[in-house]
């Protein structure tokens, strides 16, 4: 096998938060609330199961995807870009605003 049998490894979705102004990487297999965890970025939380909307943010571009099939968003707010951080998986990078990310 030669090397332009290989193909390369999918690229890792960037998460970049607003207005804190860090990014992070964000894998498919975790939340985007775990993701930023990992990378020193405190999202607010309080259930992680997507029924508090503690963790309620605004994808300003970029794609996600849930976890569950229908988390704890009004179809306006889903059209909207709203998304529970706690039940959201990054599908392509991301800015997202979020007023209350700290460092940690």
């Amino acid at each position: 096998m030669s090397a332009n049998d290989l193909s390369a490894p999918p690229a890792v979705p960037l998460v970049r938060v607003e207005p804190l102004g860090c990014t992070f990487e964000a894998p498919p297999e975790l939340t985007l609330l775990e993701a930023a965890a990992f990378a020193g970025i405190r999202l607010p939380r309080l259930c992680r199961n997507g029924t508090c909307r503690t963790c309620l943010c605004r994808v300003v571009s970029g794609e996600a995807s849930f976890t569950i099939e229908w988390p704890g968003l009004s179809r306006e707010e889903k059209a909207e870009g709203y998304v529970l951080s706690c039940v959201a998986v990054a599908r392509t990078d991301l800015v997202l605003d979020v007023p209350d990310a700290e460092l940690l």
